[in-house]
């Protein structure tokens, strides 16, 4: 995530902070400064860093349970509304996203019974009328907020882990995107009763409404591109009219072919046409905002690209895209040599051709072997 910072590393996983969480710190500092001084100043600043503590145990529950399954979370990232852990792909089997998004809410619950049971606080909602005054019962409004927090996630509306939970029971009697639809509709359908309550209680929840639509309609539209693009292969999509560089091409070479098509990625290819990697248009601006535009190219260029072939199936090309944090992938043949280009935009555009035409008939060449 853009304007990130990372601060520590633990099990593999990257612990970062936005900035946008710091100047959130800074605004708790002055508005607890403006009702007590330094130190409530101080005291509600580290009531804050406690709270997203937990808010960070919570992200590393989900993580360490989707570890069990195979899958890798690289980092974790705290913003001012919660935070957020990266998978690199959503657990397979239901019972597994069951597991998973279960996890998060079970780390709130333990970390309130410790507090409750072992540090002797008490469980009140009265405690969180007294969030905004520091130094009040620090410990009852960490075990209430905790219980809070689970709660709150529980509630079964995309993005929150309810959701996913409930989709993954949906999906143990019928088809995942089924599932996905007919619980990104109760999503939907509570973010309007947020709304509403919002309109003559708490403002607040009317964020939260926007936060839990637009996650519930992102999550359909994930489901929905899926379908379209089951049984579909990289042939269908890959790219095959444009440019390539060889590997003795400089970077001024690079920025005029840039200008002179309508690419944004350049395959970086041998003597004898195979794959040394990929060359982005963010990459050019960087090495030029570093003086080297005499620069070789394969000095620049990406080159941990992970391949694909024509044959493979879409739907795991476009994941390996996402894995990878690539733009675009190159396809080659058996011998590795270069044949085309995949990249996001092009599968979006293959997908919203099929989705207006789900009918429309393969061009020949893209069914016959390369």
């Amino acid at each position: 995530m853009r304007w990130s910072i990372k601060i520590v590393r633990v099990a593999g996983i990257e612990v970062k902070i936005h900035i946008t969480f710091v100047l959130f710190l800074a605004w708790i500092g002055f508005t607890y400064y403006m009702i007590g001084g330094i130190n409530a100043a101080i005291d509600g600043t580290l009531f804050v860093l406690a709270l997203f503590g937990c808010v960070l145990l919570h992200e590393f529950g989900h993580a360490i349970a989707a570890k069990s399954f195979g899958i890798q979370t690289p980092d974790i990232t705290l913003l001012p509304i919660g935070g957020v852990a990266r998978m690199l792909k959503i657990p397979d089997k239901p019972h597994q996203e069951f597991i998973v998004a279960l996890a998060g809410p079970s780390v709130n619950f333990i970390l309130a019974a410790v507090l409750i049971y072992f540090a002797g606080t008490q469980f009140g909602l009265e405690y969180l009328e007294d969030l905004d005054k520091p130094g009040v019962a620090v410990m009852g409004k960490l075990a209430t907020v905790n219980i809070m927090l689970a709660v709150f996630n529980l509630i079964p509306a995309f993005p929150m882990d309810g959701g996913r939970v409930l989709r993954s029971l949906l999906a143990m009697t019928m088809n995942y995107s089924r599932a996905t639809h007919i619980a990104a509709g109760i999503g939907q359908g509570l973010a309007f009763l947020f709304a509403l309550v919002g309109l003559f209680y708490n403002p607040m929840l009317i964020f939260i409404a926007l936060f839990v639509y637009l996650g519930a309609a992102q999550e359909a539209s994930m489901a929905y591109t899926k379908d379209i693009s089951t049984n579909l292969l990289v042939s269908e999509a890959m790219m095959t009219h444009l440019m390539t560089l060889q590997k003795d091409a400089t970077l001024d070479d690079a920025v005029e072919a840039l200008l002179r098509t309508s690419q944004h990625e350049f395959p970086v290819v041998d003597e004898y046409g195979r794959v040394l990697g990929v060359l982005t248009r963010d990459n050019m601006i960087a090495a030029l905002k570093r003086n080297k535009s005499n620069a070789p190219v394969i000095e620049v260029m990406r080159s941990d690209v992970p391949y694909v072939m024509p044959y493979d199936p879409l739907d795991e090309a476009f994941k390996k895209m996402q894995e990878c944090g690539c733009t675009a992938l190159p396809v080659v043949d058996f011998d590795g040599k270069f044949v085309g280009l995949i990249t996001a935009e092009n599968v979006e555009e293959l997908l919203m051709v099929r989705s207006l035409r789900p009918d429309i008939s393969r061009p020949i060449w893209r069914v016959k072997p390369l």
